[in-house]
């Protein structure tokens, strides 16, 4: 078995890693994970048994460097300005907001129309069901590679994405026009 040159895996598949990092870390971390993923990538990749699908490889690997990066935000101090920005008083939504633990992507009211709705009830899902969900129609997988990169079974994946699907046809309004 012999391994193409890694330039001409980034140059097949680096809008794939992309857009799957930016739909699971957001705008603002998206680029950062990309980073991540084509690095630990590189670092394994002359340690790979087998050239069978390295578009699942990679977006596996961007899918848990997305995980990390959802970990280690919950885990990073936050300075502020003012101390008492963390005090009792502050609503729970202000302390979501400086603690990072807010998605970054627009409120559902800044979203214009449908969109709002539809983004506003994809961010209610269990993280599951949206990973899957996000790895199915965003990133174009397969069941199998979906099931791959959740490191699961191609049922469990189907069953997954069709709960996540059955979820958002009951929480939006325009469910038919929408789905």
């Amino acid at each position: 078995m012999t391994l193409p040159p890694f330039q001409r895996l980034v140059d097949a598949h680096w809008r794939d890693v992309a857009r799957l990092a930016n739909a699971l870390a957001g705008p603002t971390d998206g680029p950062d994970v990309a980073q991540q993923a084509w690095t630990q990538a590189l670092a394994a990749y002359p340690k790979l048994t087998s050239t069978q699908n390295l578009r699942g490889w990679l977006l596996t690997i961007t899918h848990r460097c997305a995980t990390d990066a959802h970990r280690g935000r919950s885990r990073r101090a936050v300075p502020v300005e003012d101390v008492a920005l963390t005090g009792a008083a502050t609503s729970t939504a202000t302390m979501a907001a400086h603690l990072g633990l807010v998605d970054p992507a627009p409120p559902p009211d800044q979203v214009a129309g449908a969109d709002g709705e539809v983004w506003r009830a994809v961010r209610e899902l269990p993280e599951r069901q949206r990973t899957a969900l996000v790895l199915r129609y965003v990133a174009d997988l397969d069941h199998a590679g979906v099931a791959q990169a959740l490191g699961t079974t191609p049922a469990a994946s189907r069953r997954l994405v069709s709960d996540a699907l059955a979820a958002l046809r009951v929480s939006l309004p325009n469910r038919d026009a929408l789905l």
